[in-house]
């Protein structure tokens, strides 16, 4: 698997990798990830990979981070 680009982001960590056949976009906030696979024949390509990563998309990506870190905290 080898990272092929990244979307920026203030808050969050988006990496897009490339591994048989497939895309594999990781978003990453502290210690907590979340990662999208995507099949290469579905997308066409990056840059139309790139333009499914709305701001909505990324939006329910980051209250999904909220949700999980809430969890995480309740085991601590």
């Amino acid at each position: 698997m080898r990272i092929i680009d990244t979307i920026p982001h203030p808050s969050i960590t988006i990496s897009i990798f490339q591994m048989n056949e497939k895309f594999i976009v990781k978003f990453e906030a502290g210690p907590m990830e979340q990662a999208f696979k995507f099949e290469n024949s579905e997308v066409k390509g990056l840059e139309n990979l790139k333009k499914l990563i709305t701001p909505d998309f990324i939006e329910a990506v980051r209250k999904r981070f909220n949700e999980m870190f809430l969890q995480m905290k309740d085991v601590k």
